[in-house]
């Protein structure tokens, strides 16, 4: 009875010996010894009476890996234009990123959620994954995400403000760190670790539309030159079969790496033809929907039927260059047997994408 209950006491001891680890921050000190640079500038300096790192670029902390918990990190306000959030997750080049956008306060898409892959953000992909968020425009503001398996919710200043119900890279752990373009200035970087909450009756999130095309055929990625494109071009290229996510979307970068990759709208643009095989019983017309990111030369059994640019400020200086699958129509005549859609879909940052369905 003695050994009982000394092994039931050590079973309850270590229990909340293991909870208080889980749920107890760690907190980060803003100095070198403690962060890894990954490109970019950075300087760590006394600010506001605080340990602060000023950074544009990436920074990862040393030798710390995360699951699921929570991750927190203050960053000074600032009016120019610039990004500043938190990178979770990051194996290689592929990572987890939530970030503001701090000049854009009070508009739709002040936060922003991105599922980066090879080094590229993919933000015009996911315009569900925004918000309107209204920043403090003096001190700091506190950016804090809680990751439990595939979701995540971001809250700023204590509020709740996006629930994301389908991470999107297959990372389960990883890296932790933080991420700017332009110069922000970060503080009280901390992190808790913890178990996965099974959420119960939940609903099957992002169900596929009928009709969605939901594996294409790839090629690698090539630099674009548009005297120089044919079909002869890439016709006898070699093409991998891949999966798009429920939704139809095929997110390019996810399975194929840039040759210039990494620096947003310098980067030089590339493309990659993603095909489909169509078997008609008979000639007929069948209605072809999509969306692409950035720009799209569509053929149909070896001739070009339509070309379309959907980038980044292609339409005015607030056109963000979205992608919705209903956006363009095309009717295409297909003969009787075997027919070939190829999509060479061209892109210079900020997504690289390709959705469609038949109807």
């Amino acid at each position: 009875m003695k050994n009982l209950f000394c092994f039931n006491l050590f079973i309850i001891l270590f229990s909340l010996q293991l909870s208080y680890a889980q749920n107890n921050a760690t907190d980060i000190p803003m100095n070198s010894s403690d962060w890894e640079i990954h490109k970019g500038t950075s300087t760590f300096e006394t600010f506001d009476d605080r340990e602060t790192l000023l950074l544009n670029g990436k920074a990862f902390v040393k030798n710390k890996q995360f699951s699921n918990g929570t991750i927190e990190v203050d960053v000074f306000a600032n009016k120019n234009r610039s990004f500043a959030g938190i990178i979770f997750r990051k194996q290689q080049n592929t990572m987890e990123e939530v970030y503001m956008r701090l000049h854009k306060s009070n508009q739709a898409d002040a936060l922003q959620y991105s599922p980066t892959y090879n080094e590229e953000l993919t933000w015009q992909l996911y315009k569900e994954y925004q918000a309107n968020v209204t920043f403090k425009n003096k001190g700091w503001n506190t950016l804090r995400i809680e990751i439990n398996s595939n979701t995540a919710e971001v809250f700023i200043n204590d509020e709740k403000v996006l629930t994301l119900d389908d991470l999107r890279t297959a990372n389960n752990n990883g890296e932790i760190g933080l991420f700017s373009l332009f110069d922000n200035r970060f503080s009280n970087f901390s992190f808790t670790s913890k178990e996965v909450t099974i959420k119960t009756n939940k609903e099957t999130q992002n169900k596929k539309e009928p009709n969605i095309i939901s594996q294409w055929n790839i090629t690698k990625a090539f630099p674009f030159i548009e005297d120089e494109l044919s079909f002869n071009s890439f016709s006898k290229e070699k093409f991998v079969t891949v999966t798009t996510e429920n939704s139809g979307l095929l997110p390019f970068s996810k399975f194929i790496k840039k040759p210039s990759s990494g620096n947003f709208e310098k980067n030089k643009e590339v493309y990659a033809v993603a095909s489909t095989s169509i078997e008609s019983n008979n000639n007929q017309v069948r209605l072809f929907s999509f969306d692409y990111s950035d720009k799209i030369i569509v053929y149909l059994n070896g001739t070009a039927i339509f070309s379309g640019n959907n980038a980044f400020r292609s339409k005015g200086l607030q056109y963000q260059g979205h992608i919705d699958i209903n956006a363009n129509k095309l009717y295409l005549n297909l003969k009787k047997g075997n027919n070939t859609l190829d999509c060479v879909v061209i892109d210079k940052a900020n997504g690289w994408g390709l959705m469609g369905k038949l109807e």
